[in-house]
């Protein structure tokens, strides 16, 4: 999908946020892997949704959780795809990025409390969306096959959610 459907003239089309999945522990051992959401080896994806929409239009990685913070990838990748003066909305994992290229909620732009309502529903979507690739056994668990194979199964099951929100099973409306 095309984060510029229905493009309003916004500065901010997307909203981004990383999202971590277990797997068995590499050897040799290294603090490399090491996720501090469920305290254990693990790797993590940037996934960015459509604010119009809610349908998914962006996934990066797999990149290790103890080398790579949420702000990290952004910079690593999805940055360099912004067009000029375009934001994104994000939790205060990318307030480094505050305000040039990110919206956050600990960020310096002022806001009112509607705004502040606004952009909690629109982070609980995307909560929504990662919870829904948990569902598959695939992610949920501990990840026992080569890491080889992790992206190829974390992007099938990102197609099967998408699929599902064009097809009837829409995200809540902001």
């Amino acid at each position: 999908m095309d984060r510029k459907v229905n493009d309003d003239g916004c500065d901010c089309l997307v909203s981004v946020d990383c999202t971590d999945c277990r797997i068995e522990e590499p050897h040799p051992f290294s603090t490399i892997w090491y996720s501090h959401k469920f305290n254990g080896p693990g790797l993590r994806y940037e996934l960015a949704l459509s604010i119009k929409s809610g349908h998914i239009v962006w996934i990066n990685g797999p990149y290790e959780c103890g080398l790579w913070a949420d702000i990290e990838i952004f910079r690593n990748s999805l940055i360099s795809f912004l067009d000029a003066g375009e934001r994104v909305e994000a939790d205060d994992g990318y307030i480094g990025e505050e305000p040039k290229t990110c919206k956050t909620p600990g960020g310096f732009s002022s806001r009112t409390e509607l705004q502040n309502k606004y952009r909690m529903r629109l982070r609980s979507r995307h909560e929504t969306v990662n919870s829904r690739l948990k569902n598959f056994g695939v992610l949920k668990e501990r990840f026992r096959h080569t890491l080889k194979n992790h992206s190829s199964a974390f992007r099938a099951c990102a197609v099967i959610v998408e699929l599902a929100i064009e097809l009837g099973e829409p995200l809540f409306s902001l």
